[in-house]
């Protein structure tokens, strides 16, 4: 990344999009008619809110279409999302077994499979 990005103590690395908007010379205002994303969501990706925004794949996209509209590095906008949104989970979570769902439905389909025909 570059120089939007800073250190806040003791809250880890941050990113200062709209001093980077506005190096780009566009407003918030211009960057809502022309994605049709709220103004409140767009106030929530600059001031890093992400909780406010509507989730699942609204969320990234909104964020690459508001990194596209101010010139930014979209999949750097996405991974610093991601990675606030969803701290680092231990790398091994051991064997899994068959439970829940997955386990119906294998069941479901193998009594189909061996159902007469």
């Amino acid at each position: 990344m570059n120089s939007s990005v800073s250190s806040q103590q003791g809250q880890g690395l941050e990113l200062d999009l709209a001093r980077f908007r506005k190096r780009s010379g566009v407003s918030l205002e211009e960057i809502a008619q022309s994605t049709k994303i709220s103004s409140r969501f767009l106030q929530a990706i600059e001031g890093e809110q992400f909780e406010q925004l509507p989730g699942g794949i609204f969320s990234t996209s909104y964020l690459r279409q508001y990194a596209e509209a101010i010139g930014y590095d979209e999949v750097a906008l996405v991974a610093f999302y991601n990675q606030k949104m969803n701290p680092s989970e231990p790398i091994s979570k051991g064997p899994q077994t068959e439970t829940g769902s997955r386990s119906l439905l294998d069941r479901w389909l193998r009594t189909a499979a061996q159902a007469p025909r």
